[in-house]
């Protein structure tokens, strides 16, 4: 498995081979650069670090600037870890949407939007206390009881309530790569991916 950084530019649709219109994710790439190749018999495992998107030279501190030196390269804002790698890779290494085929399928991990704080309606899908009739008011996005009552006294943990909802990490599995542009290094992947427009994503092959 080798994972590559990219940046979600935004969705569009495009038309299949047999004529059927489907959405899909424009995904932008700069040089994926291997920054650090760590082994078994000195870090204790084997893995790959991979590193993407220029950093401007004011912002990145001087234990930055000596690590990436050793790749030969510029600091980079975005890095990952891509453990029990299998392949020959060098350090400095450099790849782009080239790695990838069209039709293949791919697993894309990022951070998806943040909601804020949200109702159970929103958050868990609850339907309410039911109808607005009969007494009931303003009550109809409520969550009704929990089932709490003098036994056990307390509200149990994990129950599904309001609270904070999105900013977390999503991983989108098997979506199919509709098109790579070399070109422009552009991947087209089909489906929505998580985060918002500008965000950074890892795709893994």
């Amino acid at each position: 498995m080798i994972g590559a950084i990219g940046k979600k530019i935004g969705m569009t649709s495009i038309f299949t081979e047999n004529g059927k219109k489907e959405a899909c994710t424009v995904v932008a790439f700069e040089p994926n650069v291997i920054t650090q190749v760590k082994t078994h018999e000195k870090e204790g495992y084997n893995a790959i670090q991979i590193s993407s998107i220029e950093k401007k030279d004011k912002s990145s501190n001087s234990p930055e600037k000596g690590h990436f030196a050793k790749a030969k390269t510029t600091p980079k804002r975005v890095t990952v870890e891509v453990r029990d790698f299998q392949g020959e890779v060098s350090l400095g290494d450099s790849f782009g949407v080239e790695i990838f085929e069209e039709g293949e399928f791919v697993d894309v991990v990022g951070t998806s939007k943040g909601k804020g704080f949200q109702g159970v309606v929103k958050r868990h899908g609850f339907s309410g206390v039911g109808e607005s009739t009969h007494g009931q008011h303003n009550r109809l996005r409520a969550p009704g009881s929990l089932g709490a009552g003098s036994t056990p006294s307390r509200v149990f943990k994990g129950t599904r309530m309001a609270g904070q909802m999105g900013n977390v990490r999503v991983k989108m599995q098997n979506l199919r790569i509709l098109k790579v542009d070399a070109e422009k290094n552009l991947l087209v992947i089909g489906g929505a991916l998580p985060g918002h427009k500008g965000s950074y994503v890892i795709i893994e092959k």
